[in-house]
């Protein structure tokens, strides 16, 4: 497997701690029951971001605060390894998990996988011959699939991935035949599901996902809960107050109504998870995504790579 250094998704990282080169969303106005800048750490991050400071706003707290919440998440998280740079958990301070994309894995209407255990054994026995597509190498669609393949007992190193700048690239090369398989949002998929021009093996979540005609990882036998997920921090060394304070915020807001609509709309999972649990889960997927990256062939690195997963379910 041929190996690169990755920058792109790295401005996470640095956003999370500066706030440098991010787009800023006020959360409200008037009566302040406590004042926040909500900021997106990188442009992947914006709707996300302006959603969440708007539903914030709605709540009743303030916006151009003295406090900064950055939302950042996995793309960024994985950069950080990938470029051996500071950790999520070193850099900034945890506050909440707050939505993620469901991946699903899907292949063109004319293969001869007709489901996931087809997909799978094939790539249990030749995984250097089972070319796969999706997001940029590194990033959760890569992952996903070095999860797959560990969870199946193959070979991890010998994944033959291309990662495409879009999912309209990756369905491209299902089309011409240059990849067998290929992972990416849901959402982004949504519209070659609906046309036929692909089929979904199977959903990176714990359960059946709600309109999708296909097993979840889990039901198909893969022990991975897996979602492309995002979380608001707060600066490093975060003073006690202002970061309880911050969590309650993060819990109300991931709790209203505002925000349930405003996932809806854009097609994301709600998976809230705050304060000392969300740093311990954070600390596990941090560990997890290591391990993953090293599976790959990635980075070099030690520790072990944890089985429950990105989608919250049932933690």
């Amino acid at each position: 497997m041929r190996r690169r250094r990755f920058l792109a998704a790295g401005i996470g990282m640095a956003a999370a701690v500066a706030g440098c080169g991010t787009e800023r969303f006020p959360a409200g106005a008037g009566d302040a029951r406590g004042a926040y800048e909500i900021v997106a750490g990188g442009e992947r991050w914006e709707r996300v971001t302006r959603a969440f400071a708007g539903a914030a706003g709605e709540a009743g707290f303030a916006g151009r605060g003295p406090v900064r919440i950055t939302v950042t998440g996995l793309p960024a998280l994985a950069a950080a390894e990938l470029n051996h740079g500071e950790s999520l958990m070193d850099t900034a301070t945890p506050l909440a998990r707050l939505a993620g994309e469901v991946v699903v894995v899907v292949v063109p209407a004319t293969s001869r996988f007709r489901s996931f255990d087809e997909f799978g054994a094939h790539l249990l026995a030749r995984p250097g011959e089972t070319p796969l597509a999706g997001g940029p190498q590194g990033e959760p669609d890569h992952l996903l699939f070095g999860l797959i393949a560990k969870g199946l007992g193959a070979d991890t190193r010998q994944v033959d991935y291309t990662g495409y700048r879009s999912s309209a690239e990756a369905a491209t090369a299902l089309r011409a035949g240059r990849a067998a398989a290929a992972a990416g949002a849901l959402a982004d998929w949504r519209g070659p599901i609906r046309r036929g021009a692909v089929r979904v093996l199977a959903v990176s979540c714990a359960r059946r996902f709600p309109g999708v005609d296909a097993p979840s990882l889990l039901e198909s036998g893969i022990r991975v809960d897996f979602a492309n997920w995002c979380a608001a921090v707060g600066p490093g060394a975060m003073p006690e107050d202002r970061r309880a304070s911050a969590v309650r915020m993060c819990e109300e807001v991931t709790g209203s109504p505002s925000w349930q609509r405003a996932c809806e709309a854009g097609g994301w999972v709600r998976i809230p998870l705050a304060g000392d649990d969300f740093r311990a889960w954070l600390d596990s997927e941090v560990r997890r995504t290591k391990a993953v990256l090293r599976d790959l062939g990635l980075v070099e690195t030690s520790g072990g790579t944890t089985c429950w997963g990105s989608c919250g379910n049932g933690h």
